[in-house]
């Protein structure tokens, strides 16, 4: 066994109120900086909808992460004989207009436009290229526009229901939405590495963090190509890729993420996992019925004393394993099952896993037109959940509609297990019933309950400490770089300087 720890997290979208908090605290420390006024290394998306960039998820149009070929796996659009033959024209890359031209208002012009006889506007003019624009789309432009036809009906998640399906969706006593929080998943398999020509990407050996190397990019962009969730952007003004870093600077000294620390909704835990790296190519390379749960089977029990002894052999530190055995993110998808990874069929084996909503029940109208709310219990059934088993498969089980089902289950358990404790109007057969079939002990219900409605900021971050030794040896290692400021990212020297 080859075991390694990976910080890994989990958002729990039944809590996401789609307030933006996390986006904007990390567009203001990480790209508030020209040539990144594009780039959201957080965002929140609004499902059914097409995401950003527009229509991500369609790998028919950018060719992101793997596939499967035989026993063996390859990059989609990346590597090197696809990458030499686009070397000069990327047809499969998301050009500016599929994120969104950023703008800016001229304010100034209200307080210094000549008097005249018409009334002076902010003009939206262009941050990139300075010039006057028309608005056409924005970082969320889709944002709680579930029912329309230009976003909703355009989500490529509906690829597996009927057009009855997916019209009945669309009728206004069915029309629901979900947030969806995203961020780099720092892939155990990340296509964004494995694309790059010139070795710039690399996985942290500590804790598996994704990162660009600045001083080796040259600006090839296939990491833009490969990265299924295009979470890998290019700087139009340093001329180098960059993507989310997972605010390892705050990790370093024991902080959450800012995206995780400002969250509102307390919908983010992290967290770290030990796996097996010995299986990720028989992992990533599996069938596809198969991929979620070997996904699973790869993070190992940190309480197991062959894994505790084969991690320290592998140099993983004693408090290292000490945080996995503290994990939340353990307990959400491993000793739970209740988190899922995002689209595991693009083989990235991603790190960020989501709880599904648990969506309101549908309202039904009869023959005669009339409207019904009411269901025989208090909570209704999955199956009268608005959003389809099919459409929920498709984004976090590669279409296997029974893992969804198992999930929810349990969650639907947890809650009617905590309202007989609380109120008691439920029918306790009913209930055990239920918690029977979710494989959910009382115990087990009063757990998930607390972490995910009670649970202190400690509880919800449990971070391994950094050790200084180790630290030291890497700042002596890269001790001749020259001219660097932030973390690595440069700007360009201004002429005259």
């Amino acid at each position: 066994m080859d075991i390694r720890s990976q910080i890994s997290m989990v958002f729990h979208l039944d809590k996401c109120i789609g307030c933006h908090t996390c986006s904007v605290a990390c567009k203001n420390i990480w790209t508030d900086r020209k040539g990144a006024e594009y780039m959201w290394w957080n965002n929140v998306e609004t499902k059914p909808g097409t995401g950003y960039p527009t229509k991500w998820e369609d790998q028919e149009i950018y060719k992101g992460g793997w596939e499967k070929n035989g026993s063996s796996i390859s990059l989609k659009g990346a590597g090197k004989l696809k990458g030499l033959k686009n070397i000069f024209h990327n047809p499969n890359m998301p050009v500016l207009d599929d994120y969104y031209h950023p703008w800016r208002y001229k304010y100034e012009d209200l307080f210094t436009a000549p008097e005249g006889d018409d009334q002076p506007i902010g003009r939206a003019v262009s941050m990139i290229t300075g010039e006057p624009m028309d608005i056409k789309a924005g970082p969320n432009w889709d944002d709680d526009l579930s029912g329309t036809p230009d976003y909703a009906r355009k989500d490529t998640n509906f690829k597996d229901l009927s057009p009855g399906e997916q019209e009945a969706m669309f009728q206004l006593e069915k029309m629901t939405m979900m947030y969806l929080p995203r961020i780099c998943n720092h892939c155990l398999n990340p296509a964004c590495v494995a694309s790059c020509p010139s070795g710039a990407l690399y996985k942290r050996g500590e804790d598996g963090i994704v990162l660009i190397n600045q001083e080796r990019c040259r600006a090839w962009r296939m990491c833009v190509t490969a990265c299924p969730y295009k979470k890998s952007y290019y700087n139009w003004n340093t001329g180098k890729s960059e993507k989310c870093i997972l605010c390892y600077p705050r990790l370093e000294t024991g902080q959450a993420p800012a995206c995780m620390h400002s969250c509102v909704g307390r919908i983010r835990y992290l967290g770290v996992m030990l796996y097996d790296a010995d299986k990720i190519q028989a992992v990533a390379s599996c069938n596809e019925n198969e991929l979620v749960q070997k996904h699973m089977d790869i993070y190992l029990d940190p309480h197991d004393p062959a894994v505790i002894a084969a991690a320290r052999k592998n140099g993983v530190a004693d408090s290292t394993i000490t945080a996995a055995q503290n994990s939340p993110v353990y307990k959400f998808v491993k000793e739970w099952g209740l988190a899922l990874p995002l689209h595991p069929e693009f083989r990235t084996l991603p790190n960020l896993f989501y709880v599904p909503p648990m969506l309101p029940a549908m309202a039904q109208v009869d023959g005669e037109g009339v409207y019904e709310t009411t269901s025989k219990s208090l909570f209704p059934s999955i199956d009268q959940n608005r959003l389809p088993m099919k459409y929920l498969a498709s984004l976090f089980t590669a279409g296997d509609t029974d893992k969804v089902r198992e999930v929810y289950d349990k969650l639907l358990s947890v809650k009617m297990h905590r309202r007989n404790v609380t109120v008691g109007d439920l029918s306790k057969d009913e209930v055990k019933e239920l918690m029977a079939v979710a494989k959910v002990s009382a115990d087990t219900a009063n757990a998930i309950f607390r972490l995910t409605s009670l649970a202190t900021f400690d509880e919800r971050f449990v971070i391994p400490p950094s050790h200084r030794e180790e630290a030291i040896e890497m700042m002596e290692a890269t001790a001749d770089y020259k001219g660097e400021t932030g973390f690595g990212f440069k700007e360009k020297p201004q002429r005259g300087l």
